[in-house]
């Protein structure tokens, strides 16, 4: 399906009672599903999720479910939003970057959560299409970059966590400099399948990995489109 990213730039800010009715009723879901935390549940319940798809879509904007956005990219599924946030374990006014905003969701999440967020994204048309989503929003990153995330942000790091929202065939090592001491990344890794991966820095050199089963991902691409 391809989308346009008019339809997405024009989609009118509001919520009605019916999708906010949804909202809670899919952050029950998740709640069984595994997402304890009651500060990503809240943000689950309070931002709206059919603002960052097409309006096409709306009524299935509150399934647990990928949905397509512009460019052959996707909206995460909501469980894998909360599950990926979960696994940062961050307190408000950490340091995040986040690798692949697309249409902003998990961006949105992160920012209800009160985190101080850099993000980047690689495909110059999804860029301009949520710059203008965020404007109307009112979300405001600390910085939204267009560029390659392979590269990360080094000038702004290091960072408390990174969060990468498309599937990596291998951990980038670039990525893994820009972690602070004591700093997480959540990355899925593989090709046809991913493994939720989170890897700890607890010294300059040495790094913890652990995972957390198989997820499905769009692959994280090199360079700008």
């Amino acid at each position: 399906m391809e989308l346009s990213s008019i339809n997405l730039i024009l989609v009118k800010v509001e919520d009605n009672f019916k999708f906010k009715g949804r909202r809670r009723i899919l952050a029950l879901e998740l709640k069984k599903k595994g997402i304890i935390n009651d500060k990503i549940l809240d943000s689950i319940k309070n931002i709206p999720r059919h603002l960052f798809i097409d309006p096409g879509l709306s009524e299935q904007a509150y399934l647990d479910k990928a949905l397509p956005i512009e460019n052959n990219q996707t909206i995460s599924q909501p469980f894998t939003v909360a599950f990926q946030t979960q696994l940062l374990d961050l307190d408000e006014g950490c340091k995040v970057l986040e690798i692949g905003t697309g249409s902003g969701y998990q961006t949105s999440i992160l920012n209800h959560l009160k985190f101080n967020i850099y993000t980047i994204e690689r495909n110059h048309n999804l860029f301009r299409t949520t710059t203008k989503l965020f404007n109307k929003l009112k979300i405001f990153p600390k910085k939204f970059v267009y560029g390659d995330g392979y590269n990360g942000l080094k000038d702004y790091s290091p960072f408390d966590g990174i969060i990468v929202t498309a599937g990596s065939p291998s951990t980038p090592n670039k990525l893994l400099s820009q972690l602070k001491i004591g700093g997480k990344m959540i990355i899925p890794i593989g090709e046809k399948t991913q493994v939720m991966t989170r890897i700890t820095r607890i010294s300059e050199s040495e790094f913890k990995k652990e995972t957390y089963g198989d997820f499905k991902f769009v692959p994280m691409l090199e360079n700008k489109d």
